[in-house]
């Protein structure tokens, strides 16, 4: 029983959801039921911070490898846990937006974690690097096509590309570096996209029926019946 009320709820909350989309009578009770799952992710916020504490916790106690950053990650979450809760410097109140200007959760904000999210991608393009150099050496003809794309990407992002190709005439404009870039971008390149994103929608709609169907239970744990 414990583990068929789940999969009635997940049929019953996935049937309505769909049905509000395609049926105009239902599109109300699609609503309530988005708002009563804003209402549940709220928990979710209360379990992932007391996981993360947890783990931590249990890292520092223990003094295991790299405990030192435990302890960062823990007095980080707490302090902007603090400065959200009760809007420390908050010019309009403890009823104001959290993130109002001026406000130390906005500052910190915009002082440490912008700084550190620009840092950590700065120091992800040495890695992507390394890898598009892995990638586009030239061993099949797969790898070829892929190494001489990107390169025209590359130079008609870049004056060379212009001054390389400027004097081909107008009526041949297409094979300028820029323009060739342009159509790659618009044309090969956005027919693959659409591709993946086609591919990744027809699994989402598969994975969908079969959690609706209560033929995939993997979010209900280890399923002995």
């Amino acid at each position: 029983m414990k583990r068929k009320v789940p999969v009635v709820i997940t049929f019953i909350v996935g049937a309505v959801l769909i049905l509000s989309v395609f049926f105009p009578p239902a599109e109300r009770m699609g609503e309530d039921f988005s708002i009563f799952f804003d209402i549940i992710a709220v928990f979710a916020f209360f379990l992932g911070g007391g996981n993360l504490i947890r783990i931590h916790g249990a890292k520092i106690y223990g003094k295991k490898k790299d405990w030192g950053f435990s302890v960062v990650t823990l007095l980080g979450f707490c302090f902007m846990l603090v400065a959200g809760l009760f809007k420390l410097w908050n010019p309009g109140g403890i009823a104001a937006d959290v993130a109002a200007s001026g406000s130390l959760f906005q500052l910190m904000y915009d002082w440490i974690f912008n700084p550190l999210g620009a840092t950590m991608y700065a120091l992800l393009a040495f890695y992507v690097a390394s890898a598009s150099y892995r990638a586009f050496r030239a061993k099949n003809v797969d790898a070829t096509i892929l190494l001489i794309a990107a390169f025209i990407i590359l130079l008609g992002r870049t004056p060379l590309g212009m001054y390389a190709t400027g004097w081909i005439p107008d009526s041949f404009s297409i094979l300028q570096i820029p323009n060739l870039a342009i159509w790659i971008m618009i044309s090969p390149n956005l027919a693959g996209q659409r591709a993946i994103m086609i591919g990744i929608a027809l699994g989402v709609v598969s994975m969908s029926l079969r959690l609706i169907l209560g033929v995939e239970r993997t979010y209900l744990g280890v399923d002995n019946e």
